[in-house]
């Protein structure tokens, strides 16, 4: 069973649209909520063919956008609007999941015993990895965490990207997205609600405090976020299990659109080590 575009509407905030992938056979299966990076969506690269795999693992596989990831419930691939893309923040990001697993777990889901509650798995990649290890150290209902390529720190990101003052003065910064071509804007509201959220958004402190099991998976060549992120997650929670996916890059060599009907060899071996992980 693949449900693709689903719609989570909600008073007063932006939808989410979101995938859900499992064998439809009424038994209770582990629940895996993926959440895309930094200028991503759910549908990107390999994704579906990843899901597609913990489907085989007899897994409830979902994905979906973030509400201000720039996509709209009509076009949820790349970034139509730039406008939400430009009040994204970490904030939404995390109140967008706590929505998502709201909704998966309520008695109203048409699929609800398809799911166990009791095993829910959420794996973030890349930006995604730090809002899924926040997450889970404030959401008991979480009971293990996979990082694919995450980043450890949200604060260098968020206030080195370019001149503070300058940002502050013209209200709007801009990314140059690569591949899209896109200026990417960042209003200056992403500052404010980093600074003001600055405790709860400390990516250490949240790990530190995780007594459930964790999976820390990173490309040894990865040139986004460099494998001494994955090293610092670790080494401030030694419990946690570190997977060095060697001669893999950002997204374990995959790229997007991926048009092959296999995964990349190194992201095949990160999907099974995820797997194994959750069984």
């Amino acid at each position: 069973m693949i449900r693709k575009n689903e719609i989570l509407s909600r008073e007063e905030r932006k939808p989410i649209v979101w995938d859900a992938f499992f064998n439809q056979n009424s038994q209770k299966k582990p629940l895996v909520i993926f959440c895309h990076g930094y200028k991503g969506f759910k549908d990107w690269g390999a994704w579906n063919l990843v899901a597609k795999e913990f489907v085989k693992a007899n897994m409830v596989f979902v994905k979906f956008n973030f509400s201000h990831n720039g996509g709209t419930v009509d076009n949820p691939i790349d970034f139509p609007d730039l406008d939400a893309f430009a009040e994204n923040n970490y904030s939404k990001e995390l109140e967008d999941l706590d929505a998502m697993l709201n909704h998966l777990l309520a008695a109203n889901n048409p699929f609800r015993n398809e799911i166990d509650a009791r095993d829910i798995t959420v794996i973030g990649h890349s930006r995604g990895g730090g809002i899924a290890i926040i997450k889970a150290s404030e959401d008991n209902r979480i009971t293990k965490l996979i990082t694919w390529a995450s980043i450890c720190d949200f604060g260098k990101r968020t206030a080195t990207v370019g001149d503070l003052e300058q940002w502050k003065k013209d209200g709007v910064k801009y990314v140059l997205n690569g591949r899209t071509k896109q200026q990417m804007p960042h209003n200056y509201q992403f500052y404010e609600d980093y600074m003001a959220n600055k405790e709860r958004l400390n990516i250490k402190k949240a790990i530190k405090s995780l007594t459930i099991p964790v999976l820390i998976v990173h490309g040894t060549d990865d040139p986004s976020v460099f494998f001494s992120e994955a090293e610092s997650l670790h080494a401030w929670n030694s419990s946690t299990n570190l997977f060095a996916m060697a001669n893999a890059n950002h997204v374990f060599n995959s790229k997007h659109p991926w048009e092959e009907n296999k995964l990349p060899d190194a992201l095949q071996q990160v999907v099974d080590k995820s797997i194994d992980f959750i069984k």
